[in-house]
């Protein structure tokens, strides 16, 4: 019997085969058996989100779960869009999400709204996938700069909500409505702006008469399609 030549070419293309075989299957294995722990985590930051636009934060994994569970008493999408009715203290609060884009990639958030007569700002929390450390990643990592949301009025006619008064603007000109630009950051700044005009319209009116109905939803058992067919009723 020959000695086996490690240095042919049919050696080599079947050793690489079998190596690239197996760390394959090994990668899908690996990805397989961590998928529900990365799910999880998702699904845990998103409900961290959501709670740092109710001006929930600095709680870790068990706390946030219990604390999400304790304030979020319906959920619900409609046309893409989701809502979140909670109750803080005994005051209903509505938080609406939000996607856009920034200067470099996409940016999504979530604005909390309440007020029975003329809803306002309770809380907001934005994020982003590529924004610039230090500028355009401010809309994130500033809990000052997405302080300042709070308090604002939200729609032009509160009775209809079709137009909406929230914006981000360069220079203040109505600080009952306004909030000022990312210093240095007037691009991704301007994509926050889109993003709050284009979500909360799209929910229009609809988001007036959720945030009505809030009061019948939350005593219901919890559905994710309780909060569209309510809205639906209209």
């Amino acid at each position: 019997m020959g000695k086996l030549n490690t240095n042919s070419n049919a050696y080599i293309i079947i050793y690489s085969t079998i190596l690239v075989i197996i760390v394959a299957f090994l990668l899908a294995f690996i990805f397989k058996a961590l998928k529900p722990m990365q799910d999880a985590n998702v699904a845990l930051d998103v409900k961290k989100q959501i709670l740092y636009s109710l001006n929930i934060r600095n709680l870790d994994g068990a706390e946030a779960e219990a604390k999400y569970a304790e304030v979020v008493k319906n959920e619900g999408e409609i046309d893409g869009q989701k809502y979140y009715a909670c109750e803080i203290d005994g005051e209903d609060i509505l938080v609406v999400s939000l996607k856009g884009m920034g200067l470099w990639g996409g940016i999504s958030g979530y604005i909390s709204i309440h007020g029975d007569e003329e809803p306002v700002v309770y809380g907001a929390y934005f994020n982003h996938e590529s924004e610039t450390a230090g500028l355009g990643a401010e809309i994130k990592d500033s809990q000052k700069w997405q302080e300042k949301f709070i308090g604002k009025k939200v729609f032009v006619d509160p009775s209809d909500g079709s137009e909406v008064a929230l914006a981000v603007v360069k220079n203040v000109d109505d600080p009952t409505t306004q909030v000022d630009c990312v210093t240095g950051a007037t691009l991704t700044s301007n994509g926050v702006n889109d993003m709050i005009k284009a979500g909360l319209k799209d929910a229009g009116k609809r988001c007036v008469q959720l945030f009505v109905k809030m009061q019948c939803v939350k005593d219901e058992p919890t559905d994710s399609t309780a909060i569209e067919t309510k809205a639906k009723e209209e």
